[in-house]
């Protein structure tokens, strides 16, 4: 339709849900939640744009998947990344939906877009069955109505309801309170939004995840530099020499780190981690596996196992192995057994067997969380 965008909010940080995958994240099959929420309405209503709203450590990843949307950095809250949002709608009316909706069926929407002409917001609702008290009161149940999304409200309208401090948890609280005219139309409790690890019984149309296994390679390379001190694999080995780099310069962590990003389609280490911030200047490499192993997992992931070839002339690693194991095991939540690795040389050849470095190329497999036998 010419005349309706569409707003998907997905920024949220998916406390109430209770799980170290963001609820965004499930996968049903290979597809992540926002992105299975945002097809199905897409497939059933056409629109002149498509504005995702999400997390700004997210949202290089998400256009991976779909570069097609208008991907916008979201806030603190629902109502400023509506407002974020709002600022690249250019259209009469929009659509806002929550991606935590994935089930929403083609006669819900278009009960909704049919009304739109007659109201400045329509907003679908179910009844209350359920007896409702209310500060140990009794209430009648037939004046309350279960909210639910997508509601379609005039773009001019919206924009200037939520041009205020207060907070609405709704687009239609906020139209209201502007005088502006609320339809109310039939939901579906089949479009039952997703908060809490137990509403994922309640999910008709869900899909467990795929069982493949991804595999990711990294490579890198650091020359030597005097009166530094090397780390490698997360573990100290001498204090004379270590590497030159942006940051501690632990070529093997470099290495790990490329393999799992390259196993979930998520770039490399540059991106994540540019040499020209300063922030990264001499960081301990372990934190930056802390922060991609996090990432790793709220997009939905789990780390298999990891096997780490360490090409080195020298210093001998020996005596180092089996406690770079056990470090780098622990950060990506796995048992040592997992986190295989080896070291050789390149019998005198090259810029390694020179003695001017060191050489890693690391392979990581991974999977997504199962969130089936949650």
């Amino acid at each position: 339709m010419p005349d309706l965008s569409l707003i998907m909010l997905g920024a949220g940080n998916s406390t109430r849900f209770e799980h170290s995958v963001k609820k965004q994240w499930l996968r049903f099959g290979h597809i992540p939640l926002w992105l299975f929420s945002t097809r199905n309405i897409t497939s059933k209503l056409n629109f002149s744009k498509i504005i995702i709203a999400c997390s700004p450590d997210e949202i290089r990843y998400m256009k991976r998947f779909d570069d097609s949307f208008t991907y916008i950095i979201g806030g603190s809250t629902r109502q400023e990344s509506l407002k974020n949002a709002l600022s690249h709608v250019d259209t009469p009316y929009v659509l806002v939906s929550d991606i935590a909706r994935a089930c929403i069926d083609k006669p819900m929407l278009e009960r909704v877009v049919e009304k739109r002409a007659k109201s400045d917001i329509v907003v679908p609702y179910l009844n209350v069955s359920d007896t409702v008290i209310y500060k140990e009161n009794t209430i009648d149940r037939d004046r309350i109505k279960l909210i639910q999304t997508p509601q379609l409200s005039k773009t001019t309208i919206l924009k200037k309801a939520l041009d205020t401090n207060t907070q609405y948890t709704d687009d239609s609280s906020a139209i209201k309170a502007v005088g502006g005219k609320v339809t109310y139309i039939k939901g579906d409790t089949r479009a039952k939004k997703l908060t809490f690890l137990e509403d994922l019984d309640e999910i008709g149309c869900k899909e467990k995840p795929s069982s493949d296994i991804f595999v990711g390679n990294g490579f890198d390379v650091h020359e030597f530099e005097k009166d530094k001190v090397m780390m490698l694999g997360g573990v100290k080995i001498r204090e004379d020499f270590g590497f030159k780099a942006h940051s501690d310069g632990d070529v093997a962590i470099h290495a790990l780190i490329d393999s799992i990003l390259g196993a979930i389609g998520a770039g490399d280490i540059g991106e994540l981690f540019p040499d020209d911030n300063e922030r990264f200047k001499d960081i301990d490499s372990k934190e930056l596996l802390k922060n991609v192993y996090r990432f790793v997992t709220s997009v939905g992931y789990e780390v298999i196992n990891c096997d780490i070839t360490i090409m080195a002339q020298t210093p001998k690693l020996k005596e180092f192995k089996s406690e770079m194991s056990k470090i780098l095991a622990k950060i990506l939540h796995v048992e040592p057994i997992f986190v295989n690795i080896k070291a050789t040389t390149t019998e005198n050849l090259g810029f390694i067997g020179r003695k001017e470095g060191i050489g890693v190329n690391a392979t990581s497999t991974l999977r997504y969380v199962n969130w089936t036998k949650i």
